[in-house]
């Protein structure tokens, strides 16, 4: 890959997170208009109408808030968000009912992680409305089993009302608020619903997919990936609300400690997964140490925070130093890769760059600089959806060069095999193969299944070699193997021993005749002469053969069986077939 593309990416990237980081916040502005409620109006954003006000140590009560309402000012944060807040923030929105609505209108903070939210409602000095809500509370507790923090209010056409929320939060305070007509609230969150659960799908689906590849590939890059999903699955769940709803409803321990353990077991997956991804020559052993030992760090505070020694905050500091730590150190071999055309480089490339501005929108809008709206507070789980679909590919990448490199282990295997097993000129089986063969088929044979060795030998041989070479010798050897298998069955075995010698097995056989027949057979064949590329050669077939279990038991009472009776035939004037005497095992064979 040529430089120019990379350093595009690059440039992008930090134009993008530079614009970010300048999101203007918004000035301060005069004591904001009552939030009208208009049926023409299906869903109302509150922010334009709310103040704040601070309450360090959590000791005001309601009635001291109410009493306190010219202390509260405009946000200096950008729309929807106050930021990362520790104490505890009340908001005052004044609201008037249009005279022609119906009054019934639905109150929603659509942002999960928000743990604990009392909603007050005045009209005048009376409190006409009052309503637990927040992450810690069960679905029994809170007014609506939403995912959401909702409530169903019925306020009077033509009144005005102060709605006071106490808003107490160990994270972000983001406050997405809505005012809706019931109708336009349920399509809303059916459609957020409908979304949560195409991504929670795709990310499952992608999740048991790796699992299994893991299990039946033993391939443990496909397990560091399911840890990886699995960490922004489980933020995902948290974020919006479904863990609460679906996962771990009514489990307050899971509420307060998702968030940090799910950035912690993504940062554990991202340090293996990339570690083991980019491995190679280019690697320095240092860096594979510290990818593994970031592992063991988050891995440790992970198990820490889960049994509570340590705190949010705590988790909180590490993942702030650790979290772009996979991807800064990988980062030189990805470019590396990425400059010598590699596509596993490009593709993590593409992927940090999505990842970095995605997680620097959400960042932002959690730290109140940029505004909350569906692509600011979606902007994560987007980026993470893009980043496992180009993870998935780097794993399909991985698994094709896996692939390739077994079959190419298969076929040297093969090959190394083939080459044990196999004469070199002919391509007829070796010695190691024939005895192979001949030791498995003895333990079927019976006097009603019996099984034959031949060995055979060329009469004239020598004088063809000697005469015009070694060339047409090979030639000749070759043309006397096709000749061999020509005349076999395709269940017979014929092997080359070395020099003009070879070795025949037949099994099958219910009768001694029936070998006697074969090997007249096979001396017939070469009453014609071979014909070569340029030369035409006449040899002929001395065979010697033993019978099992008739003559002998074992692989090497056979050959010597058969040998001796080969060497019988040459002395008794050649071109003939000879059947090794019973139990001449001893003398049969050549001096």
């Amino acid at each position: 890959m040529k430089k120019a593309p990379v350093t595009f990416l690059f440039t992008v990237l930090l134009v993008l997170c530079m614009a970010l980081g300048a999101a203007p916040v918004p000035a301060a502005s005069a004591s904001p208009a009552a939030l009208v409620l208009d049926d023409a109006t299906s869903s109302i954003q509150a922010w334009p109408a709310v103040t704040v006000l601070a309450d360090p140590q959590g000791i005001l009560a309601i009635n001291d808030v109410a009493a306190s309402r010219t202390a509260f000012a405009v946000p200096q944060s950008a729309n929807g968000t106050l930021g990362m807040r520790r104490e505890v923030m009340w908001l005052h929105i004044p609201l008037t009912v249009a005279g022609g609505s119906d009054g019934e209108w639905v109150f929603d903070v659509d942002y999960a992680p928000l743990q604990n939210i009392g909603l007050y409602i005045f009209s005048g000095d009376d409190l006409a409305q009052r309503a637990t809500l927040g992450s810690l509370h069960t679905a029994g507790e809170r007014p609506m089993a939403s995912r959401s923090h909702a409530v169903a209010l019925q306020l009077i056409p033509g009144k005005a009302y102060d709605m006071y929320l106490r808003v107490e939060t160990m994270g972000a305070m983001v406050l997405p608020i809505t005012f809706s007509k019931p109708t336009a609230f349920h399509a809303n969150a059916l459609n957020e619903q409908m979304l949560q659960g195409l991504l929670s799908g795709l990310a499952l689906t992608l999740l048991v997919s790796s699992l299994a590849q893991w299990v039946t590939l033993r391939e443990h890059l496909f397990g560091k990936y399911a840890l990886l999903i699995s960490g922004s699955l489980l933020f995902t769940w948290l974020q919006f609300g479904i863990g609460m709803q679906y996962v771990w409803p009514g489990n307050v321990w899971m509420e307060t400690h998702a968030g940090g353990l799910s950035a912690l077991v993504a940062a554990t997956g991202s340090f293996l997964f990339i570690e083991q991804a980019l491995a190679g020559p280019d690697m320095k052993p240092w860096l594979s140490k510290a990818m593994k030992g970031g592992a063991v760090l988050t891995i440790t505070v992970a198990l820490c925070y889960a049994l509570d020694w340590i705190n949010v905050h705590t988790v909180t500091a590490v993942v702030s130093t650790l979290g772009l730590a996979p991807a800064l150190l990988g980062m030189p071999g990805a470019i590396t890769r990425a400059r010598r055309g590699e596509t596993v480089g490009i593709y993590f490339l593409l992927a940090w760059a999505v990842y970095f501005v995605t997680t620097a929108v959400l960042i932002e809008a959690l730290k109140g600089r940029l505004p909350v709206n569906f692509w600011t507070l979606h902007s994560f789980q987007f980026g993470a959806t893009f980043d496992m679909l180009v993870f998935m590919r780097i794993l399909s990448l991985r698994t094709k060069a896996l692939q390739s490199a077994m079959r190419l282990a298969t076929r040297e295997r093969d090959k190394f095999h083939t080459m044990a097993h196999t004469d070199p000129l002919t391509g007829l089986p070796n010695r190691r193969s024939l005895n192979e063969t001949i030791t498995r088929e003895l333990t079927t044979t019976n006097p009603q299944n019996m099984l034959a060795v031949y060995m055979l030998d060329l009469d004239g041989f020598k004088t063809v070699n000697d005469l015009y070479g070694h060339d047409v010798g090979d030639e000749l050897l070759i043309a006397v193997a096709n000749r061999l298998q020509a005349n076999l069955r395709n269940s017979d075995i014929v092997s080359r021993l070395g020099g003009d010698e070879f070795v025949i097995m037949s099994s099958g056989l219910t009768t001694a005749e029936q070998a006697q027949e074969l090997g007249e057979k096979l001396v017939r064949a070469f009453d014609v002469p071979c014909v070569l590329t340029h030369q035409v050669c006449k040899v002929g077939l001395t065979i010697g053969y033993a019978l099992a279990p008739l003559d002998e038991h074992d692989i090497f009472g056979l050959l010597k069986l058969a040998d001796g009776a080969m060497y019988a035939g040459k002395m008794a004037g050649k071109h003939c077939v000879h059947r090794a005497a019973p139990g001449a095992g001893s003398d049969a064979s050549r001096p």
